[in-house]
């Protein structure tokens, strides 16, 4: 498709969709980051956990995690660690 191109009605749902999808990645994300800054304290922290390896997920990270649709897993792991 270039740019002079007009979307196709195919086109244009498949680009809504992805928006969508992006949309919800961004949202999970943001919700595992708001708790576990409740959890740890400051913005800096959570972030930094965001991208540190997880042992109780074989290595991955929180956000590769997010990224995998397994924001529910790792929200009970982040409430876990609040309650630990």
């Amino acid at each position: 498709m270039t740019q002079d191109a007009p979307l196709t009605p195919d086109s244009l749902t498949a680009l809504r969709e992805r928006f969508q999808q992006q949309s919800r990645k961004a949202q999970a994300y943001y919700a595992i980051m708001h708790e576990a800054r409740r959890v740890l304290g400051s913005e800096e922290a959570a972030s930094s956990w965001m991208e540190a390896p997880l042992a109780a997920f074989e290595g991955s990270t929180p956000a590769q995690l997010v990224a995998a649709g397994r924001e529910n897993a790792l929200l009970e792991h982040v409430r876990a660690m609040k309650a630990a």
